[in-house]
């Protein structure tokens, strides 16, 4: 998958899917209602970033596609993929600990800071759609 072409989406399973790094300037979509909140995205090849009613949820590092993004109590899973290598810093929980799963494996445990900012790298090839979970410990 190489692009959200609607830049931000619903899904029919619950879920927001955003993004399109394949971009060569600076977009964005804002004023998006979602089960009751507002999101906004900024999108293009540099970098990616949504908010959720203001607030920090997801930035990537170059830009990325993300399906199926879901968020929990204790879980946020969505799949991603780019042009390459990504990172990619999610807003959770501050001072906690969680693990992270990519393509189903565990790359380990991982605190956040006091911001609740959690970075973390995944190897891409272009294109390539990889799973990503993050799970509070």
């Amino acid at each position: 998958m190489a692009a959200i072409k609607e830049l931000l989406r619903a899904e029919n399973d619950g879920t927001l899917s955003f993004g399109d790094y394949t971009l060569t300037a600076k977009t964005k979509k804002d004023n998006f209602e979602f089960e009751g909140d507002i999101y906004k995205v900024k999108t293009f090849a540099e970098i990616t970033k949504l908010e959720k009613n203001g607030m920090f949820v997801y930035e990537s590092v170059p830009g990325s596609a993300v399906e199926n993004f879901e968020t929990t109590e204790s879980e946020v899973a969505f799949m991603v993929s780019a042009g390459g290598d990504v990172q990619f810093t999610l807003e959770l929980e501050p001072e906690s600990e969680y693990e992270v799963f990519i393509d189903g494996a565990s790359a380990g445990k991982m605190s956040t800071n006091l911001s609740g900012k959690l970075s973390v790298s995944v190897e891409l090839s272009a294109g390539q759609n990889v799973p990503v979970k993050v799970v509070k410990c």
